[in-house]
């Protein structure tokens, strides 16, 4: 038996990384009897007689996953949103960053196609840029055609497993291929008819990059909060998660408590407002959600 990392995953093969050397393998079928999938980023145990023939037969523990993109074992997040085309947004980050923190994972944000800004857009991306970094957000500004900010990414995926994450278009797979032009990742431009991105990546890998290991994923444009319970929600907000010992009341959700540290702090102009009002729609949702069986 070897040990080794699933690298890629496709058309019911797992590519498992071991030893500096890649084994194709199959999946056993006690994992569907006991509705477990194989993810990218899982820790097996495999047999293979030769590099194209092996059996999965074990998968450790994982200590994180995700469904959107499929993935375990994650240190980080980048996520990549562009500053236009399609334009920066910050609900959808918000939604992003939710998901993000609840699986305890460090989430890191890179505002792509800073080269396409102008005298209007730029300062309007900045100030976004500037309100997550106030929040204690790591904001990478970057442009993979003048390659601005580009290096600054490599010291952070250095010893980490991270997943590229965002919408579809924003420009993951040329970023990549800027951190490390041998890819040649394919790219693909905005559907102008659509105005959104089209679909470049179609699985998910993991890429040897800046001496760590990275997954380039599927884009996709819309997350649901189906782990997520009300609760919860608000520790998914470190400006709120730090006040929250500062209320009156254990528990409080930030919505009609009385002496609610967190409201107090969004009158004084200390939470951005669109930070709020997401986090009252994502409640919202959460509550309208049909219960689980």
């Amino acid at each position: 038996m070897a040990e080794g990392k699933i690298i890629k995953a496709l058309s019911g093969f797992y590519y498992v990384l071991s030893g500096g050397e890649v084994f194709q393998c199959r999946g056993r079928g006690v994992f569907r009897k006991h509705k477990i999938t194989p993810l990218v980023g899982d820790e097996v145990v495999f047999q293979a007689e030769n590099k194209t023939d092996g059996y999965i037969m074990e998968i450790r523990e994982r200590k994180n996953e995700l469904i959107r993109p499929p993935i375990a074992n994650i240190d980080q997040a980048i996520l990549v949103f562009s500053a236009v085309q399609p334009d920066f947004s910050p609900g959808l980050l918000d939604r992003f960053l939710v998901l993000i923190e609840a699986k305890d994972i460090r989430p890191i944000i890179v505002i792509s196609k800073m080269d396409l800004t102008d005298h209007k857009t730029k300062p309007i991306v900045e100030k976004y840029a500037n309100d997550y970094r106030s929040i204690g957000y790591e904001v990478i500004e970057t442009s993979a055609v003048t390659k601005d900010g580009v290096a600054l990414l490599l010291p952070y995926l250095e010893g980490c497993t991270s997943v590229f994450a965002g919408q579809s278009g924003v420009g993951k797979s040329s970023l990549l291929n800027a951190l490390r032009p041998d890819l040649q990742l394919k790219t693909n431009d905005i559907s102008t008819h659509l105005g959104r991105g089209k679909h470049t990546t179609r699985h998910v890998e993991l890429l040897e990059i800046g001496g760590g290991l990275v997954a380039d994923t599927p884009g996709f444009s819309s997350l649901e909060f189906n782990e997520i319970e009300a609760e919860q929600l608000p520790l998914c907000f470190p400006e709120f998660r730090e006040r929250a010992h500062e209320c009156k009341f254990r528990g409080c959700t930030h919505i009609a408590e009385p002496k609610c540290a967190v409201k107090a702090a969004l009158e004084a102009g200390e939470i951005q407002s669109y930070r709020y009002e997401h986090y009252l729609s994502f409640m919202e949702e959460i509550k309208e959600r049909k219960p689980r069986y």
